[in-house]
């Protein structure tokens, strides 16, 4: 069975200003997802589904299902407040969704085979996707999941703070922990971030970091909803409060009922966290193009 790409698309875009999923940054109008749905294609995914938003259903119709429907099998489900487990209420006061846990765990029904996980509005490159594609088809062992990391230094923008998720891993390569890390900004002397506490710390760059690129088995849904529940216990009456997949995934390393995978790629990531981003993105896709790694027009 070929496994499913999962795309995270549900964001939305705040700092960017706009709805960036669906921006187009190739020759022929192309969106950073077409890039991604090409190189997963041609790794070996056999399916699609998208995690959305109900008020962009019609345009990402019009979008992707219209174009791509010939091209590669294509599903999506909405990500809304309300679809929460037994026994729970959405506080009046909610205005926003649960988090990228949350996004995984609506997909359950509809994905019964290994699956990698990407966000909509980032380029991993073409190994990534082999070797997330290779992880998925070879590894049998249904509690080991995987993560493709970056260097931290290739992720950061120039026009602004980030958040990443920083990989502590062993020396085998498994995941030991993961510290979800907010406002690291790139200055002329070097990488910084606050702490917890506030205070600042520098990195080196070389630090392995998270991009949302997972490759999960479907047990994963076990453990994501059993750390839902605990959240919502917890946290449902903070109305900000938001649950990632590495904190959802943390605790059951620590217990040692999991092991996470620490891969590598050659590819480079980048993103339009920013508008000021889009500029370096389509010179990058147009090198790409140039060189030959994708047509002048995908699909």
């Amino acid at each position: 069975m070929q496994p499913t790409l999962l795309v995270l698309a549900a964001g939305m875009g705040s700092r960017y200003g706009g709805n960036k999923q669906l921006d187009q940054v190739g020759p022929s109008g192309e969106t950073i997802i077409d890039y991604s749905i090409y190189d997963a294609k041609r790794a070996g995914f056999g399916k699609v589904v998208f995690v959305i938003r109900r008020d962009i259903e019609e345009q990402f119709k019009e979008t992707f299902i219209k174009r791509l429907k010939d091209v590669i099998e294509i599903d999506y489900v909405f990500q809304e407040m309300g679809n929460l487990p037994e026994g729970f209420k959405v506080p009046e006061e909610r205005q926003k969704p649960w988090g990228t846990s949350h996004a995984i765990l609506v997909t359950e029904p509809k994905i019964h085979e290994p699956f990698g996980v990407i966000n909509a509005d980032d380029y991993y490159g073409v190994d990534s996707f082999k070797v997330l594609y290779d992880f998925l088809t070879r590894d049998k062992d249904d509690t080991n999941f995987c993560i493709v990391g970056y260097r931290l230094g290739n992720t950061l923008s120039d026009h602004g703070h980030v958040n990443r998720g920083i990989c502590k891993v062993s020396n085998d390569g498994f995941l030991v922990n993961i510290v979800e890390t907010r406002g690291i900004e790139k200055r002329p002397d070097g990488v910084f971030a606050p702490d917890a506490e506030g205070e600042i710390n520098q990195y080196t760059g070389e630090e392995i970091v998270s991009m949302n690129l997972f490759g999960f088995k479907p047990t994963c849904y076990k453990y994501l909803n059993l750390e839902f529940s605990n959240f919502l216990r917890e946290r449902i009456t903070d109305p900000k409060a938001e649950l990632d997949i590495p904190t959802s995934l943390d605790k059951f390393v620590k217990k040692g009922e999991i092991t996470i995978q620490i891969l590598r790629s050659s590819s480079r990531w980048f993103g339009v966290t920013y508008r000021e981003d889009k500029p370096f993105v389509v010179e990058s896709i147009r090198k790409m193009v140039d060189a030959g790694v994708y047509p002048e027009k995908l699909f």
